[in-house]
């Protein structure tokens, strides 16, 4: 079930959040996403709009808008592949007509995941955090609507 995000849902998805970026991020140190802890928390999740996937009490994933941007979409490494992401991609698409993302070009997956859910490439530029490529995507309901996988 996707629901609103409350806020006893924080430490589930922080920790999501956390493990996920190491594990789909494993070219930038674990030690980098550590340090963006108190941030996700006291900063980017409050000034989002997210919702999380929930299955039997238990947070799974999450996605979190702000404005046009998809800020994160995350599922705990132990969901993966089960259909929660395309769920809570549904979701953000629901939610706007129109959305952009930031994504690693080394994040493969990732990058294979948005193609499939109909994002677009626009530009490629270096993050100024990390120094690795990251490329911006963007989604329009009227260019795709039909692109979440469904299978």
């Amino acid at each position: 079930m996707i629901r609103s995000f409350k806020p006893t849902d924080m430490e589930a998805v922080i920790d999501i959040w956390l493990n996920a970026s190491i594990k789909a991020h494993d070219f930038v140190a674990a030690d980098f996403w550590r340090s963006k802890v108190a941030e996700m928390r006291e900063v980017y999740i409050p000034a989002s709009e997210t919702y999380v996937y929930e299955e039997n009490g238990e947070v799974k994933g999450f996605a979190s808008l702000y404005e046009d941007t998809l800020a994160a979409i995350f599922v705990a490494p132990n969901a993966q592949g089960g259909g929660i992401g395309k769920s809570l991609m549904r979701k953000a698409k629901d939610a706007r007509r129109k959305l952009q993302l930031n994504v690693y070009k080394e994040n493969v997956n990732s990058v294979d995941f948005y193609l499939k859910c109909g994002f677009k490439p626009i530009t490629e530029q270096v993050d100024a955090h990390t120094g690795h490529i990251e490329i911006s995507m963007e989604f329009a309901r009227e260019q795709a609507q039909a692109a979440t996988p469904t299978d």
